[in-house]
């Protein structure tokens, strides 16, 4: 197994954007709206992001919940401290807790520096139009507004236990009021006002859904632009959650440590305000969290590719072909059978036929000849004037135009210039027809052959799947994978992405075989089943092929077991393969999805969208010969990588064709993210044994 670049930005042409400290300004892109949501707690303090943060100290929002609090019920017991022997203390006491929360704030900066930098990483492709209602747009604006207000009050803090110099205790002391007051802009009332919009109201006559629930709406009404997220639908509505998160955990810790400095100070005890706080914050992200859970096992983590415009369309990059698997060509009956007779028509060769002699060299030794095998002949007219191709070319023909005024292709200048082909009648009885046929000639000319070896992850090194996409080297089509080290909690180290190369070999390699390590596609041979594969509960992508089932190439995926909290693989040298098979006998009958007259792909007015279901399938073929003179094979398959912006452990895979009418459309990989929602879970519930601890010690 090699292994080439490792992934960057660059690879994607993303760029980072940076929110301003004043209000949020929305364009028309409800996607754009998001991403500027998930930024505006994260910006403020954005700092270079530390590499054993990323990579050895993961945190979730959910774990770092757990933490916050955790050190806040630690720094209570400090202020808690009574008796004269701690006088000495109790006259630093403000200085202990804002030692506390200084490291609280870098413990925060921490993660969301982690966040900040996968959200950047994620703008350039988040940006994308997506129709939306005045009503969920203007709730988003509000949620960013209030996002701000409490990152900025969050910023305030931090300056004060971040400075060199001692600030007054009147400075902390006015923050501490205002943060805590029963005022519209402090911070319990932002936060209150936060969790309505998220949350939304379930109380009559006022009932409306929140803003997790919208968002699902959305993403679900527009299932085809799913590809313009740079995520699933799942990933955005849990990127949303982080931030929405992040910004709560600051409120929460905020109003905190104000009433512990106020106790500090001897203004009150502030002792039932903050245990009725904390019961709200755990009323609020308990409910969030079963909400969030019901909307992302709803939310699909299907993740495709769009089209990229047609003008940076690129063969080998965006794109892959098959060529001449089956192409139309123009042949005289004479030529195709033994008895060198024309007694028969041109529906007569259909099957199978072989071009057996060149009659006289007439147009036959004007042009390549069809070595393999000639189908579905017909007959058009019987003069026609034919514009042949470069010879650099894989067409065999730019244009055909018959005497009768039919052209098939596209008339244009002919560069080549054009050679006038007539059919004639032998002995007044048989006419001696120039047939328009297919041809099925597996030459050197002919790209045909689809990879069959396994691409998989380097499982004893604890790397999973993060991505896929179509190669072709030495003219054989490959699905190869994007790996990379894995986590706890389903993170990926960013650092480690590589692709995995396809493997260097070709049809007249040592040791290689059709049918084992690669498929050939002909005429009779030319299936591809269309699947979506998802891994077992608790396992993860590591690894895809193609095996044969009957004669249709079929998907593979190989699954291995994780332990999601340690992030290791789970007896790796166990991994399973698995595949659909079903077949057109099956109960549930796999059905054919059948391309009507397609034209060039390249050439669609409009972006593709996916057509297809799993449990289908769809034969290669020839483009339609009015359009193109049938000298294309579609459909094409889609190069483009298929790898989150976010990369995640990814939980299944599938193929799936994109198209529109009358066009050939592409094969395409996509990606099933990893399934987060069982894991969000409320991290108070484990710290209230702490909790009734520290009542008891303080009495």
């Amino acid at each position: 197994m090699r292994l080439t670049k490792r992934y960057s930005t660059s690879d994607r042409g993303d760029t980072s954007v940076t929110t301003s400290s004043g209000s949020t300004k929305l364009g028309p892109s409800l996607l754009a709206t998001v991403v500027s949501l998930v930024l505006i707690t994260l910006t403020y303090n954005a700092r270079p992001v530390r590499t054993e943060v990323t990579v050895a100290s993961v945190i979730s929002v959910l774990q770092l919940g757990k933490e916050v609090i955790s050190s806040i019920i630690e720094t209570w017991d400090l202020v808690e401290e009574v008796g004269d022997i701690h006088l000495p203390f109790k006259r630093n006491k403000d200085e202990k807790i804002l030692k506390k929360m200084y490291e609280l704030s870098q413990q925060i900066a921490d993660s969301e520096n982690q966040f900040v930098n996968t959200a950047q990483f994620t703008v350039q492709t988040l940006l994308k139009q997506l129709a939306i209602d005045s009503r969920l747009e203007n709730q988003l604006q509000e949620l960013a507004d209030l996002m701000n207000r409490v990152s900025h009050r969050e910023l305030v803090m931090r300056s004060y236990v971040e400075s060199d110099e001692k600030v007054e205790q009147l400075t902390l002391e006015s923050f501490s009021r205002s943060t805590v007051a029963h005022e519209v802009n402090s911070v319990p009332e932002l936060v209150a006002r936060i969790d309505l919009l998220v949350y939304g109201s379930r109380d009559l006559p006022f009932k409306k859904p929140g803003l997790l629930e919208l968002l699902y709406y959305a993403t679900e009404e527009a299932k085809s632009t799913i590809c313009s997220f740079g995520l699933s639908a799942q990933q955005v509505l849990y990127q949303l959650y982080n931030a929405i998160s992040i910004t709560e955990l600051k409120g929460y810790s905020m109003m905190q440590f104000s009433w512990m400095l106020l106790k500090a100070y001897g203004k009150g005890n502030f002792t039932a305000e903050a245990k009725l706080m904390r019961r709200r914050f755990e009323d609020r992200t308990s409910r969030t969290q079963m909400l969030l859970q019901r909307v992302m096992q709803q939310a699909s983590r299907e993740y495709w590719r769009c089209d990229p415009e047609r003008n940076q369309q690129k063969e080998g990059e965006t794109f892959l072909q098959l060529t001449r698997l089956l192409q139309g060509y123009v042949e005289n009956e004479v030529d195709m059978n033994t008895d060198n007779t024309c007694k028969e028509n041109c529906a007569h060769y259909s099957w199978g036929v072989k071009q057996e002699q060149c009659y006289k060299d007439l147009y036959c030794s004007k042009q390549p000849k069809c070595a393999g095998k000639i189908y579905n002949c017909e007959y058009m007219d019987s003069d026609m004037w034919i514009c042949p191709s470069a010879t650099s070319s894989d067409r065999r023909y730019d244009y055909i135009e018959y005497e009768n005024g039919m052209v098939l292709g596209q008339k244009k200048h002919c560069t080549r210039g054009t050679t006038k082909v007539d059919s004639w009648w032998r002995w007044l009885f048989w006419h001696c027809s120039y047939c328009f046929c297919l041809c099925d000639d597996a030459g050197p000319r002919s790209d045909r052959h689809i990879n069959m070896k396994e691409s998989v992850s380097d499982v004893m090194n604890n790397k999973v799947v993060t991505g896929m996409r179509f190669v072709k080297k030495n003219r054989i089509i490959h699905l190869v994978i994007q790996q990379g080290t894995l986590l706890p909690r389903g993170q990926i180290d960013n650092t480690t992405l590589e692709w995995v190369e396809a493997e260097n070999y070709n049809i007249l390699s040592a040791n290689v075989r059709n049918g084992r390590d690669y498929h050939t596609l002909s005429y009779d041979n030319r299936i591809l089943d269309l699947d979506d594969v998802e891994v077992q509960p608790s396992y993860v992508l590591t690894g895809v092929r193609f095996r044969l089932l009957g004669t249709h190439l079929n998907l593979e995926i190989r699954m291995t077991e994780m332990d999601f909290g340690t992030g290791k693989l789970v007896d790796p040298d166990k991994s399973i393969w698995i595949g659909s098979d079903k077949t057109e006998h099956s109960e549930d009958k796999r059905t054919e999805l059948k391309l009507d007259r397609p034209h060039v792909p390249l050439l669609t007015p409009s972006k593709s969208i996916p057509d297809s279901v799993s449990n289908q399938f769809i034969r290669f073929r020839e483009s339609d010969r009015g359009m193109d003179a049938a000298q294309t094979t579609v459909p094409f398959f889609d190069a483009q990588p298929v790898v989150p912006t976010k990369p995640v452990p990814l939980a299944g895979a599938g193929l799936f064709h994109k198209g529109r009418p009358k066009f050939g459309g592409f094969i395409a990989p996509k990606v099933l993210t990893y399934d987060f929602g069982p894991h969000v879970q409320a991290p108070i519930e484990q710290l209230d044994g702490e909790e009734n601890r520290r009542q008891q010690r303080t009495g």
